[in-house]
C-alpha cells in the first residue's frame, strides 16, 4: 500500500490547537505537509483568546521533524479568516488544503438558547467555513488544484439540547454540496467530515444532559480525535476521488452519511387524502435513491 504523502503541499488547518484539529495537524504534518496552525484559543463557546494552543502544536510539530506556523485569528471575523490564509502563503507561498475544523459549542434546551447564541454558533462555525474556504479559493482556482474539507456533525439529524450547533453543522453540509459542485471544474473537491471524538465538547454536552463523569469518561476513552484524523488525510490527499461526501468517522469506523429519497408515490392530481392513505409507501426506504446531482459532484481527473 502506498502511503498517502503531502511533500510539497500547504495545509491549513482551523481550530488546529486542541482536540481533532490538532490531531489533524499532527497527522498532516508528519506525512510531509507544511502546516499553518490556526486556533483563536478560546474556551469551547468561543469566549476568551489566547496564543499558546496554536503555538503548542506548532512546538510538537517542529519537535517531530515537521514545519508549521501558527495564526491566531477568529474564523468568524472576516478579516481574521483572510489572515489565516495570508499566513499560509507568507510563510510558505501557496494553499492547497483546508481543514475547516473550528467550532464552538453551547448545549442548551431551544427554549433557554438565545437567539444570540443561534446567531454565534452561525458565525463561526458556517461563517467561519465560508470565510476561510472563500480566501483560499481564487488561490486554489488559480492552481487549477484543492482540496477542502468541511466539518459537520450527526447532530444535524437531531440530538438533545444540540439545536443551534445542529443548524449551524446543517448549514455546512449544504454549503459543502454547493461548493463540490462549483469547485469541480477548476479541480476543487469539497467534502465533509462528521466526527465522533473525545474532546472538550463531550465535556460540555455531558455536563448538559446530566450524565455521570464516569460515563462520560468511557465514552471519550473510545473516541480518540486520533482516530477522526485519517479521514480527513484522506479527504485532503490529491488522490481522494471524493467530491460533495460525508464521511462520519469515530472509534476506528468510518462510513458514509448520505441524504437519500424513497421511491413514494406519483399522482397527476395529488390530494392530502392520498399522501395520508400511502404513507407507508411514501415511508418505505426499499430501494431508495441516492439524493443529489450526482454528475455535476463528480470531479474531473483522479
Amino acid at each position: 500500500m502506498t502511503e498517502l504523502r503531502f511533500d510539497g503541499r500547504v495545509a491549513i488547518v482551523t481550530g488546529a490547537g486542541r482536540g481533532i484539529g490538532r490531531a489533524h495537524a499532527r497527522l498532516l504534518a508528519s506525512k510531509g505537509a507544511r502546516v499553518v496552525v490556526a486556533d483563536l484559543g478560546g474556551e469551547i463557546d468561543g469566549t476568551h483568546a489566547s496564543e499558546s494552543p496554536a503555538l503548542d502544536v506548532v512546538h510538537e510539530i517542529a519537535a517531530d521533524g515537521g514545519e508549521a506556523v501558527a495564526c491566531v485569528a477568529s474564523v468568524a471575523d472576516e478579516r481574521g479568516a483572510a489572515s489565516i490564509v495570508a499566513a499560509a502563503l507568507d510563510a510558505f507561498g501557496r494553499v492547497d488544503v483546508v481543514v475547516n475544523n473550528a467550532g464552538i459549542f453551547a448545549p442548551a434546551p431551544f427554549e433557554a438558547t438565545s437567539t444570540q447564541a443561534f446567531r454565534a454558533m452561525v458565525d463561526v462555525h458556517l461563517f467561519g467555513t465560508v470565510f476561510v474556504a472563500k480566501a483560499a479559493w481564487p488561490h486554489m482556482t488559480a492552481a487549477g488544484y484543492g482540496r477542502i474539507v468541511n466539518t459537520t456533525s450527526e447532530a444535524m439529524l437531531g440530538i438533545p439540547l444540540l439545536s443551534s450547533y445542529g443548524a449551524a453543522k446543517g448549514a455546512i453540509f449544504g454549503l459543502t454540496r454547493n461548493l463540490a459542485v462549483e469547485g469541480a471544474p477548476h479541480g476543487i473537491r469539497v467534502n465533509c467530515l462528521a466526527p465522533r471524538a473525545g474532546t472538550r465538547m463531550a465535556d460540555a454536552l455531558g455536563v448538559a444532559a446530566s450524565l455521570p463523569p464516569e460515563l462520560v469518561e468511557q465514552g471519550k476513552a473510545t473516541m480518540p480525535p486520533e482516530l477522526v484524523a485519517p479521514a480527513a488525510a484522506f479527504l485532503a490527499h490529491e488522490s481522494c476521488p471524493l467530491n460533495g461526501e460525508v464521511l462520519q468517522v469515530g472509534s476506528g469506523e468510518v462510513s458514509r452519511l448520505a441524504v437519500v429519497h424513497s421511491r413514494g408515490i406519483s399522482r397527476e392530481h395529488l390530494t392530502a387524502e392520498d399522501v395520508a392513505d400511502n404513507l407507508a409507501s411514501v415511508m418505505d426506504l426499499t430501494d431508495a435513491r441516492l439524493t443529489g446531482l450526482s454528475g455535476p459532484l463528480a470531479a474531473p481527473g483522479a
